[in-house]
């Protein structure tokens, strides 16, 4: 069993509850000089110091483990990568910085993105396509995604509170639409109508009139009831929510509000505990899922992503919706998995072959460049705005977990999950990626100079020069 050091995440725990070192070691029941040397990574934590952690804190034995140094120091080499680039800073430096001080390492990558878009807001500016207005660091649905990504994409109040309605207003398979329809009429004296325009749905509150479109299958009616009812019952708490982020009244206050009523929709119609025991008794099939609470497969794929309730986890997953041309409009994760910012994904990852086979489920062992695995699946979803010659649009939809957890899933039938050799290896986009000898690779490394040579080719389409040893 590999040795656990986390002295960052002990500190912060302490300082957090305001304990001073003795007062947490009486708490643990070990010397002061012995948590001191664990909150300096000299010695590991051990098993009962982490019991003991989660019975007097409530806190998850995963809050101290390397999943969340993973995604800090992905961040920080994509950050940092021109700094790499130019042997100002060393690999190794910062793997000490996401570990020793994960605090500093997270302000470092958020100046870092606030100069790009700095830089980018000027070069829109000097081609005279400026848009005239304020700029955001990142965009507000990026800060969404961030605000999800923090909380592994669980919020443990709207969840509560969610199941608790399903329960007081009958939330069972088949009668979900009766339900809500009923609680949205009786308690909120709303009633519903055909939207006859080109919206999906549109509340009037004067009126109090719900539109729905009759181009809504019953699923999609139900989820957009159940939001409207987490804006009606829940207004107050999901200002509150959004308000521990981002400025109230502002347009990502306004985006979080929305996220957070379609995670409590989600919640609602698809209940913690309910959904959480039948994911396990189906082993995460997501089509009998599909099947058996009558929600679409994104749906179920994303509430499936959000099962981490303390001491009731289902399976940690990343959740990723993804167009044919690579573009990500929507990620969240409950893994150390890391989707890169710079641009771009990996054309080996399994999320493009869906679109080749329509409908049908693929299954792929992939192996990021710091050797964690995991089982990918990733299938199709396509919508229609009407009749015959309307566009429409079509998804990959990607869910992946850790390798150590697949054998909970039927999709890990047949597979042999301990053949390292046999993951398909893959990256966080080629812009940042480690495997420099990738012949998929679409653009060079940022963070290494080219070897140029016009007498000679090779298979690899970016060949890097050797790193010259660096002076100290």
């Amino acid at each position: 069993m590999a040795k656990t050091y986390a002295g960052a995440r002990l500190r912060r725990l302490r300082e957090e509850r305001r304990l001073s070192q003795a007062e947490l070691a009486r708490v643990l029941a070990i010397s002061p000089s012995y948590l001191n040397q664990m909150e300096h990574d000299s010695r590991p934590l051990t098993v009962p110091v982490l019991l003991r952690l989660t019975e007097a804190f409530g806190v998850d034995p995963g809050f101290f483990s390397e999943r969340d140094t993973n995604r800090v120091l992905a961040d920080l080499r994509e950050a940092l990568a021109d700094e790499v680039a130019a042997d100002r800073v060393a690999p190794s430096e910062l793997a000490e910085l996401a570990s020793r001080l994960p605090t500093v390492a997270a302000v470092l990558i958020d100046l870092s993105r606030r100069k790009q878009a700095l830089t980018e807001q000027v070069a829109r500016t000097s081609d005279n396509r400026g848009t005239g207005g304020p700029t955001l660091p990142w965009s507000p649905h990026e800060e969404i995604r961030e605000f999800f990504y923090r909380r592994q994409n669980y919020l443990h109040e709207a969840d509560l509170a969610a199941e608790d309605l399903a329960a007081a207003i009958g939330i069972r398979p088949g009668e979900v639409l009766r339900a809500l329809s009923a609680r949205l009429t009786d308690r909120h004296g709303v009633r519903l109508a055909a939207d006859t325009t080109d919206r999906l749905h549109h509340y009037d509150g004067h009126a109090r009139v719900l539109h729905l479109s009759n181009r809504l299958r019953p699923g999609q009616q139900a989820f957009r009831m159940a939001t409207q009812l987490a804006l009606l019952e829940y207004d107050e708490e999901l200002s509150a929510l959004a308000s521990e982020d981002h400025e109230h009244g502002s347009a990502t206050w306004s985006l979080a509000r929305i996220g957070i009523a379609n995670y409590f929709a989600a919640a609602l119609v698809l209940p913690y505990r309910a959904f959480h025991a039948a994911a396990e008794e189906l082993r995460y099939d997501i089509e009998r899922l599909t099947d058996r609470f009558g929600l679409g497969y994104e749906t179920v794929c994303h509430r499936l992503s959000t099962l981490q309730r303390p001491r009731l986890r289902g399976v940690p997953f990343s959740f990723v919706r993804v167009d044919r041309a690579g573009n990500l409009s929507k990620r969240q994760s409950a893994t150390g998995f890391h989707f890169s910012r710079a641009g771009g994904t990996c054309p080996l990852w399994n999320v493009y072959e869906a679109f080749a086979a329509p409908g049908r489920i693929h299954v792929q062992i992939a192996a990021m460049p710091d050797g964690q695995r995991y089982l990918w699946t990733a299938r199709t979803v396509t919508r229609h705005r009407g009749g015959w010659g309307e566009p429409g649009k079509t998804f990959a939809i990607g869910l992946g977990c850790e390798v150590r957890h697949a054998s909970r899933l039927v999709y890990s039938d047949g597979l042999d999950l301990d053949n390292v050799s046999a993951a398909t290896p893959i990256g966080m986009g080629c812009r940042i990626c480690e495997r420099l000898d990738c012949p998929q690779r679409a653009v060079p490394p940022l963070d290494r100079s080219l070897a140029i040579d016009e007498n000679s080719t090779t298979f690899v389409p970016y060949p890097v020069a050797e790193r010259p040893g660096r002076q100290r």
